[in-house]
């Protein structure tokens, strides 16, 4: 659980990391996101939505932690998606998660 939280920070620090729904799909049509991590306490339309665009860009999607320790992370508040654009960074946290 930490080690991912340490991750999304490295990511954070190195840029590499877009929050919000909106950011988030704009870049993902734009190819840069790699993963979407969507906070498990999310409201349900915004899991469902972004599942959906998730498979229309054929972009992996996982569920992991809460909106506050999730936001903290990368130094915002209030973020329930964030998008990692970093493929080796991306695949480093899906290891971590899963």
């Amino acid at each position: 659980m930490n080690k991912v939280y340490g991750m999304l920070g490295i990511s954070a620090k190195a840029g590499k990391v877009v929050a919000g729904t909106d950011i988030v799909i704009e870049n993902m049509k734009k190819k840069k996101v790699s993963l979407v991590i969507v906070a498990e306490d999310a409201s349900d339309k915004t899991k469902k939505e972004m599942t959906f665009k998730c498979n229309q860009y054929n972009v992996d999607i996982v569920f992991f932690g809460d909106i506050d320790t999730n936001s903290k992370s990368i130094g915002k508040s209030n973020k329930a998606i964030i998008g990692i654009l970093d493929k080796g960074l991306a695949t480093s946290i899906r290891k971590l998660i899963s």
